[in-house]
């Protein structure tokens, strides 16, 4: 699984952990998922993607073989 977390949170000039406070993680947990070693909960997810005005789906996507 891909994201663009990193990208869209720099496009609004948001920090990991501005990100972090909005949806109730750690600045380590933004950082993990970013750098593809975490994948986030649905829930996560969706929290996140709203930060964005995004669905899920734009933000995270699934490459062959997920």
């Amino acid at each position: 699984m891909t994201n663009t977390v990193k990208m869209e949170r720099s496009r609004i000039n948001l920090s990991q952990q501005d990100l972090a406070e909005k949806v109730n993680v750690s600045r380590q947990t933004i950082h993990s998922i970013e750098s593809g070693k975490f994948m986030p909960s649905y829930i996560l997810a969706v929290k996140i993607a709203k930060v964005f005005n995004m669905s899920p789906v734009e933000l995270f996507v699934l490459e062959d073989g997920d």
